[in-house]
């Protein structure tokens, strides 16, 4: 032994004996070396650390009073930091989703949901003189073979740790040990389900970007100057619909789905990680845009986008297939199981779900759901909200099935108790969440659409933010009977939940009043992220602001896409050549400006929606995760 490193050990050797004996020699007993350890990426969802440590460092630079709503605080800190861009475009090519196969893998880690290490990085703290001498750090597990690592005292080193029975992590000086810590990494699967709310659409994670000078018509300017003077897209498309055209269309996490990084989902999955970086997170979602219970949960849903590999199975199939990793999951015929008598009639008929067998099932530890809206008739309410008796959308369905108020949606909410029911009973026997943790399940409520700041009137007949398609005008009377059966629905949501025991969150609903869909008047805007307006090119000159000046994910007032908002961010059209061979050839530019405004995320929360959704969830997140921790 050198003589620097036989005086090191002999310090630490008197700062010890020091501490035991209680000696008043402060300075030795404080220079008592201790391991100190964190995850390199806590959100193995992204499979860049550097993506996750991003949000960390985010987080981390919040004020106590920001982290009482840290997601919300996180998304406008990013979206300054980004200017009013989005911050998801710099990761959404780093993430552990396969849209081709429609699973989650990683290149590195094929079966992500049974993960066999992690990676953590750890330090010397406290020690004397680190930089004078080195450190051999080794891991060694309760079986297999340890690992040594010899680096200076001050550098910080990357250790694989073994999951799940972890590993002794110690430090050695010359032989001598001088640390040791036990490395137990705990790793909770957030898994998530649902609807267009869950997915986040109207979010995606990169948006469309619009021409400074060029202007796109969707009409004839001389027959139907209405339908002029549009934003036009930046890029080399010689009209609208063609190949350079739709090849520049908004691109998504899942774009079947139109799932986002900024769901709320996600979200709350790595807020969970970032807030305690020696816990690992591992994120799940299949919530699809457009999905119902039955068509989406049960039966398969091929999404809201049409892509060349669709999703291949039912939401519950597919979380099945994962908990079962690089084992197959067995397809179960299960013909009377979840029809509850006929009172689910659509799920009559032979049910065929994969299951995945329970010794080799990822146990899940949190299932986020967003689902019930499409159920009784969502879209149709809206549509009905907005559409005039003499709008020829009206007259002709709509433009996703019919058109209907209150009084219609009635039936479909009272045989939403039956779904939610059948729902349960995948979870528990298919999904295997234990029936006396039924909490682990999180049930999301929707935000109301039209509330102004008292919490009881809604937005008046009005036709702003949605003067992009000018059969659009809301009306208040309307707006009054879909709030009603929303009303009805979020008691419906709330009764299912109590009476299985799951987790209902409402919180959030009360910080939507005055961030409605009409929040931000046109005298009242302050800025062009509020303007409800849709700019407009009218005699060569761009009204009432340039297009390409819009941020998608700029902050603002309201917390809805308005139509003229969805038109900027999402922006959806689909081949003219399509369009041609379904309809009449003077409507199908007019059919695309219906799309763009509609298809691409009008009437859903936007990302700082998503993220005040989000804080509410992950609030009662922590607590079922306390609940449960350290009990399997």
């Amino acid at each position: 032994m050198s003589l620097r490193i036989a005086l090191y050990v002999r310090m630490l050797a008197v700062a010890v004996t020091a501490s035991i004996a209680g000696s008043a020699i402060e300075p030795a007993a404080a220079a008592t070396p201790q391991i100190s350890w964190r995850l390199e990426n806590p959100f193995r969802f992204f499979t860049d650390p550097k993506a996750t440590e991003a949000h960390r460092a985010t987080y981390e630079a919040l004020s106590e009073e920001e982290r009482l709503m840290p997601i919300l605080s996180a998304e406008r800190a990013l979206a300054e930091r980004h200017g009013g861009e989005g911050w998801a475009a710099t990761m959404l090519d780093r993430t552990c989703w396969d849209p081709v196969q429609n699973r989650h893998t990683c290149k590195a880690e094929p079966d992500y949901l049974h993960p066999k290490a992690h990676r953590i990085v750890a330090t010397l703290k406290g020690a004397v003189d680190t930089a004078a001498v080195d450190c051999a750090w080794s891991v060694r597990p309760s079986s297999g073979d340890s690992t040594t690592l010899t680096v200076p005292c001050d550098v910080e080193v990357k250790l694989a740790i073994p999951y799940p029975d972890g590993a002794m992590v110690t430090v050695d000086v010359g032989g001598v040990r001088i640390a040791e810590t036990e490395v137990e990494v705990e790793d909770v699967l957030v898994v998530g389900v649902g609807d267009s709310f869950g997915s986040g659409e109207g979010n995606p994670d990169v948006p469309v970007r619009f021409s400074r000078e060029r202007s796109a018509d969707y009409g004839d300017p001389v027959k139907e100057p209405h339908l002029t003077g549009y934003p036009a897209r930046v890029g080399d498309w010689a009209s609208i619909g063609d190949k350079s055209f739709i090849d520049a269309n908004p691109r998504w996490l899942d774009q079947a789905c139109h799932r986002s990084l900024y769901s709320h989902q996600l979200r709350v999955a790595l807020q969970l990680a970032v807030e305690k970086p020696q816990r690992a997170v591992t994120f799940v979602s299949f919530a699809c845009s457009g999905a119902e219970i039955v068509r989406g949960l049960f039966l398969r849903y091929k999404g809201h986008e049409w892509v060349p590999s669709p999703p291949d199975l039912s939401q519950i199939s597919a979380v099945a297939r994962e908990q079962c990793g690089s084992r197959e999951a067995p397809a179960y015929d299960l013909p009377e199981a979840y029809h509850n008598r006929g009172r689910v009639p659509d799920l009559q008929g032979g049910l065929v779900l994969l299951k995945c067998d329970a010794e080799h099932a990822r146990k899940i530890d949190l299932l986020l759901v967003s689902i019930g809206g499409n159920d009784v008739g969502f879209s149709r309410l809206v549509a009905n909200a907005i559409l005039s008796d003499e709008s020829l959308l009206r007259r002709l369905g709509g433009w996703m099935g019919q058109v209907y108020g209150y009084a219609e949606a009635r039936k479909q909410l009272a045989a939403l108790g039956e779904r939610y029911k059948s729902f349960n009973r995948a979870v528990h026997n298919l999904l295997h969440v234990p029936w006396g943790q039924s909490d682990r399940v999180v049930l999301v409520s929707y935000p109301a659409l039209t509330l102004l700041d008292d919490g009881r009137s809604v937005c008046p007949d009005s036709r702003a933010g949605m003067t992009v398609v000018s059969d659009f005008a809301l009306s208040e009377q309307k707006a009054r009977d879909s709030m009603e059966a929303a009303e009805r629905l979020d008691r419906t949501m709330k009764a299912s939940s109590s009476a299985h025991g799951w987790t209902f969150v409402q919180a959030h609903r009360a910080k939507f009043n005055g961030r409605s869909i009409c929040a931000g008047w046109l005298d009242n805007a302050l800025s062009t992220a509020d303007d409800l307006r849709l700019p407009r090119k009218i005699d060569g000159a761009w009204v009432p602001y340039n297009p390409a000046s819009f941020q998608a994910y700029a902050s603002r007032q309201r917390w809805f896409r308005t139509p003229n908002d969805a038109f900027l961010v999402g922006h959806f059209h689909v081949s003219r050549t399509i369009l041609q061979k379904a309809l009449p050839t003077k409507t199908v530019n007019w059919f695309q400006v219906l799309l763009a405004s509609l298809y691409s995320g009008a009437f859903h929360p936007t990302a700082e929606g998503q993220a005040a959704i989000g804080d509410a969830t992950v609030e009662a997140a922590r607590k079922v995760l306390a609940k449960y921790s350290g009990k399997g």
